[in-house]
């Protein structure tokens, strides 16, 4: 079961996908900034085997696009702003092959060239036990340093929510680490399968993702300055102008 939360107002449905290891509270900022300019209803998730939500069998694109799709079934007027794993997610559900209808994606910082190294490397992270620590303060350490939202890039404790959960055996990342396992996935299939409007944008500082790899997809990506791969954490109001092009 998804656990999520939702604000705004309007016609307009615009869901709001994380990256992998990340967690809902990435889009506190962009939340703000739709809200103060009254762009609609959004909805903010925490992916399956992160945050709150519950954890799957298995993890892939499909299966985390196929959940997603119950949660906004029968919106007329879908939006997708993604991020990472979520830009990949966003396209999926562009497909319309989840019965639900995109209209526009807004894909951040994906990472699109996976050498076989990367992909042997995240699947061998997918089998590692649950890692505990003794306590909070090592623990949310962690999830800075996994999830890349550092001191510099998220100094408050607003934008870490639900990252880390305690248990009688102590702090542990909330992140299930089989969730590793979409690592890979095909991107030139999906954006060649979304029948939506596609806007493609990295952080000028993003190390995963180069402008030019997004520009063999779609002509004139637009680079964010000043930013890093957690864009929408660093500049939520450069991400909403670029979700106004949508």
């Amino acid at each position: 079961m998804l656990w999520y939360e939702k604000g705004g107002s309007g016609t307009r449905a615009i869901l709001l996908l994380h990256g992998l290891g990340a967690t809902s509270g990435v889009w506190t900022g962009v939340q703000r900034v739709l809200d103060e300019r009254g762009m609609g209803r959004w909805l903010s998730p925490d992916l399956s085997g992160h945050g709150r939500s519950e954890v799957l069998p298995q993890y892939s694109v499909g299966s985390l696009a196929a959940e997603l799709a119950s949660l906004v079934q029968g919106e007329s007027e879908l939006f997708v702003i993604g991020h990472s794993l979520g830009a990949y997610l966003g396209l999926a559900l562009a497909s319309r092959w989840f019965g639900v209808d995109v209209r526009g994606v807004l894909a951040l910082g994906p990472k699109i060239s996976w050498l076989p190294a990367d992909v042997q490397a995240a699947h061998e992270l997918a089998t590692r036990p649950v890692r505990w620590y003794a306590n909070i303060d090592e623990a949310w350490n962690r999830y800075r340093r996994v999830s890349g939202l550092d001191t510099r890039v998220a100094p408050g404790e607003q934008w870490l929510r639900h990252g880390v959960t305690h248990s009688p055996q102590g702090w542990r990342l909330s992140q299930d680490s089989r969730t590793f396992q979409v690592a890979g996935a095909p991107f030139d299939s999906l954006v060649s399968s979304a029948k939506a409007r596609i806007v493609l944008a990295r952080g000028e500082q993003d190390t995963m993702v180069s402008t030019s790899e997004l520009e063999t997809y779609c002509p004139g990506a637009h680079e964010i300055t000043a930013a890093g791969h957690n864009a929408h954490v660093e500049r939520p109001d450069e991400i909403v102008r670029l979700f106004g092009m949508l």
